[in-house]
């Protein structure tokens, strides 16, 4: 097994909760990047949203990064003009929510 391959231990922490990893050696700086990526963005719509739980904050944020992946997944593959339709839809009620607190 070469040392990259190795199972290390790290501990992260997503919206100010620590979550203990085991992962290979060769993605630890993938992970970490997006751990500070999703901070960063949960930070952001705290700013934007304040006064919300941090999980309204997650859920907004899982669904971007998911809408971006979708989008960028457009280019190489259809998604169904209903599902993104859905999925706009979604986003909106969120953002709406967020707004009213």
């Amino acid at each position: 097994m070469e040392d990259k391959d190795f199972i290390i231990s790290i501990n992260i922490v997503i919206a100010d909760r620590p979550y203990p990893l085991k992962i290979k050696r060769s993605e630890e700086d993938k992970v970490r990047k997006a751990a500070k990526i999703i901070n960063d963005k949960v930070r952001d719509f705290q700013l934007n949203y304040g006064g919300k739980d941090k999980q309204d904050f997650l859920a907004m944020a899982s669904l971007q990064f998911m809408l971006e992946k979708l989008n960028s997944s457009d280019q190489s593959h259809s998604v169904h003009p209903s599902a993104m339709a859905q999925i706009d839809q979604i986003q909106q009620v969120l953002q709406d929510a967020l707004k009213e607190a």
